[in-house]
């Protein structure tokens, strides 16, 4: 039989998940979709996706790709899978891909979301999906400092211990910020990420604004390549994997 290469579209609530990656003994998104794949195939697979998202994680357009010999029609598998995938995940589309079309590797730019609730009680609607702070924050100095990260820079201070990369040079193609009433929304686009680095560029945005520190302060953290320099690692439940770009 021939091999296709069929790409997927997720979404998914990261709430019930360790993550997109599979890790022995912990449910993952990767396990759940592998799983529900060989119920819909009878094929054991391996898929890749564009972004290994952290426990807490949450998607609207994570894509990833595996190789199958299934007969299977490229519109058949968004209701073959969600027929049997649990409700916090979702197939939005499905196509079939030149074999040498890899979810990560041919990826140009990813874009994510963190939202933020700075209400004085957290709402219940949205405690799965945004950092509850419950203080007005400096909106203006945020958006402000946020223009000093765009551009390809070094961003060592904005990234965990344990990345085990071989470079810490990211291009941050824009970031937006929107205010919906009580909750704020920061868009970020790059080439690439590091790991946790969107929440710890969060977390030093609103201690930046907690300690009233000017907006070019930024320039000195991303200066020292030292993570102590920059903030705190926001939570993982504000982070949304908004869309791949190919």
């Amino acid at each position: 039989m021939a091999l296709r290469n069929l790409r997927l579209v997720l979404e998914y609530d990261g709430t019930g998940y360790s993550g997109f990656q599979r890790q022995k003994g912990r449910r993952t998104i990767q396990q759940v979709l592998e799983e529900c794949i060989e119920v819909i195939s009878g094929e054991k697979v391996r898929v890749t996706g564009a972004g290994r998202t952290d426990a807490g994680v949450h998607a609207l357009g994570q894509v990833v790709n595996f190789t199958t010999e299934s007969r299977i029609a490229q519109d058949r598998w968004v209701p073959a899978l969600n027929s049997v995938l649990p409700p916090d995940i979702r197939v939005k589309e499905a196509c079939e891909v030149p074999l040498e079309f890899n979810a990560r590797f041919c990826a140009r730019s990813k874009v994510y979301r963190y939202t933020i609730d700075t209400a004085p009680v957290a709402s219940v609607f949205t405690r799965h999906y945004a950092y509850h702070v419950p203080r007005p924050l400096d909106y203006s100095l945020m958006v402000a400092a946020s223009r000093y990260l765009v551009g390809k820079k070094d961003f060592r201070s904005f990234c965990a211990s344990g990345a085990g990369v071989k470079t810490f040079t990211r291009e941050v193609k824009r970031i937006d910020w929107r205010r919906d009433g009580n909750l704020l929304h920061m868009e970020i686009e790059a080439d690439g990420f590091l790991y946790n680095m969107v929440r710890i560029i969060v977390g030093t945005m609103i201690r930046m604004s907690n300690q009233g520190l000017p907006p070019e302060t930024i320039n000195d953290i991303l200066a020292a390549r030292d993570r102590r320099r920059a903030g705190p690692t926001a939570p993982a439940k504000g982070l949304v994997l908004v869309s791949v770009n190919y």
